[in-house]
């Protein structure tokens, strides 16, 4: 297999979420005729759950890099920092193509450090350059990534409005980006029926009921308070709220859940590594951050033929549209609610609006195109290099 084209994938974390997801699949599944693709990234956080499983069941190489994770440790960074320098002098790569914010500046920079350079790619899917840091922090990040998109290639978002966002936070002209939708592997999904949630529906006491599902970390920036206050105000017995997931926030979530009255109707279901009861259990899924990339959780629910009620933030438009959903102003609680008991009150728009959202998401969040768009990418960036 020599001469195949040897891509360096960073990222910071293989957790439960849409990055990981992502580049899982990708790493996994480019042509292993024509790429070698090295996998590197950090330890995942207390309390998080892993995805490793999932990228070692589809044959990635991976390795972890020392010291690389989210959060700054100046320390720890400039361990990964020469870490990734080791790694990129030893593998050589023709391509580094980095996710998220931490692993993107530390592998950009060890890029820096062989001759001639490789191609450099980093994907956001989201950004912390807004509603994260104070104003201090945020024109630090702000100014730190316009210098890295200098030495970027190509610039790639998950949605529209990442690509939109960052060019009004003047990080690079549009020119230098590409909107590039995540892909997950949805066919499960698209086979799943009802039956194949019950046994999650018991779990959850919703036999009765109209099943609303979070799935997510329970973090401050997924604003779970606002959807237990949504809870709250659809003032609606026949709803019951499942939320998948777990985090520091947990024990503050499930008091604000006593305070509002509605403790028996929210159950806290932990995390889950297996998604498709969740799914297909689901009469609505629900999100309510004040910040997203593209939400894993929304996409595998349409695919479900679920539809979805969330805040605007984000790639949600583009996963949520008015056929297939509703979305609602981020942190009001009331609208987020109104939209719920509308839609809890009508099975037949439910059912509706949920086959519209199968549709919607098998023709724009598949795998397999996914892999063929940045295929497509690779290749025309490798022949602009000649190669």
């Amino acid at each position: 297999m020599a001469g195949r084209i040897r891509v360096l994938r960073v990222i910071a974390r293989l957790n439960m979420g849409g990055p990981a997801h992502h580049v899982g699949f990708l790493s996994g599944l480019l042509d292993p005729g024509r790429y070698e693709t090295l996998l590197l990234h950090g330890e995942i956080g207390a309390g998080e759950a892993s995805l490793n499983s999932t990228s070692d069941r589809l044959g990635v190489r991976r390795e972890i890099v020392p010291g690389l994770r989210p959060e700054p440790r100046p320390l720890d960074d400039l361990r990964a920092l020469v870490a990734l320098v080791g790694a990129v002098r030893r593998f050589r790569p023709d391509i580094v193509h980095t996710h998220t914010a931490k692993a993107g500046m530390l592998a950009r920079l060890a890029a820096l450090a062989v001759r001639p350079r490789p191609i450099v790619i980093h994907t956001y899917h989201g950004h912390v350059l807004e509603g994260y840091f104070g104003p201090l922090l945020n024109a630090f990040y702000r100014t730190l990534e316009r210098g890295l998109a200098l030495v970027s290639d190509v610039l790639i978002g998950v949605s529209s409005a990442t690509v939109d966002d960052l060019v009004r936070l003047r990080i690079a002209p549009r020119g230098k980006f590409r909107v590039i939708p995540i892909g997950l592997d949805l066919d499960p999904f698209l086979r799943l029926t009802r039956a194949d949630g019950a046994e999650f529906r018991r779990e959850a006491d919703a036999d009765a009921h109209v099943l609303l599902t979070f799935v997510g970390r329970l973090v401050p920036i997924k604003r779970v308070d606002v959807l237990l206050r949504a809870v709250a105000h659809a003032s609606d017995s026949s709803v019951r709220l499942a939320i998948v997931g777990d985090g520091e926030l947990r024990g503050d979530l499930e008091e604000l859940a006593r305070q509002l009255g509605i403790r028996e109707q929210v159950w806290f279901a932990g995390y889950r590594a297996e998604m498709l009861p969740v799914a297909a259990a689901s009469d609505i899924a629900v999100l309510s951050s004040d910040n997203e990339g593209t939400p894993v959780s929304l996409i595998e629910a349409g695919a479900a033929a679920t539809p979805a009620i969330s805040t605007q933030v984000g790639g949600v438009s583009d996963v949520v549209t008015p056929e297939t959903g509703a979305v609602v102003r981020a942190g009001d609680s009331d609208a987020l609610g109104d939209a719920i008991a509308s839609l809890a009150a009508n099975p037949s728009r439910r059912e509706e609006m949920g086959a519209r959202a199968r549709a919607h998401v098998r023709e724009r969040y598949s795998v397999h195109r996914l892999v063929r768009d940045i295929d497509e990418l690779y290749s025309e960036l490798l022949s602009e290099r000649g190669r």
